[in-house]
């Protein structure tokens, strides 16, 4: 696990602790020195903490104009005892929201479980959003993760999508195509 680094490609477009704005604004990072671990693995230092000890994220791309967030996520995403949601809405979602963000999508290749609660939050989460025009979609999540999300039935506040080839893209590139995707669902 220690080798699953957050995508960088985009860098040249966003890096998050240079963000005034971002809630990682000013973090260092060691390439080098591994100290964060999910149970008994060590993860690439690049992660952010977000508050949980299993659910760590990479805000990879923002823009405020637009009113755009990529995040990246890695770990087990856990609300029956972590309230992992609530991490990630409190310490990352929040403060982007208070900065016209409004379109998030979460990428979920490196997000290996999911463990449903209630879904208070992704109800809030989906009426703030849609509120500004805006929505939350999960991009690439595994399959046994989008069944455990249906369980639930966060499909009504959540899009997903699989097989996205999101990593050729420049990020412009990738959030205009996922809102045309999103918008397209819309109106059907």
């Amino acid at each position: 696990m220690h080798e699953i680094e957050p995508f960088y490609r985009w860098r040249d477009y966003y890096v998050a602790s240079d963000d005034a704005l971002s809630p990682f604004n000013g973090r260092e990072y060691s390439e080098f020195q591994y100290s964060t671990k999910i149970y008994n693995y060590f993860i690439h230092p690049q992660w952010d903490d977000i508050g949980s000890p299993t659910l760590f994220a990479k805000i990879i791309y923002a823009n405020y104009q637009m009113g755009f967030s990529v995040i990246e996520l890695m770990g087990e995403w856990n609300d029956c005892i972590q309230n992992d949601v609530m991490f990630l809405k409190q310490n990352v979602i929040n403060p982007q929201m208070n900065q016209g963000i409004n379109k998030f999508i979460i990428i979920g290749e490196n997000v290996l479980n999911f463990h449903y609660s209630d879904d208070c939050y992704y109800e809030e989460w989906n009426e703030e959003v849609t509120d500004e025009g805006g929505w939350v979609t999960m991009v690439n999540f595994r399959e046994h993760i989008l069944y455990e999300m249906d369980q639930i039935h966060l499909s009504q506040y959540l899009f997903t999508y699989n097989n996205i080839l999101w990593r050729k893209l420049k990020p412009m590139a990738f959030c205009l195509a996922m809102e045309k995707l999103i918008s397209h669902k819309l109106l059907v």
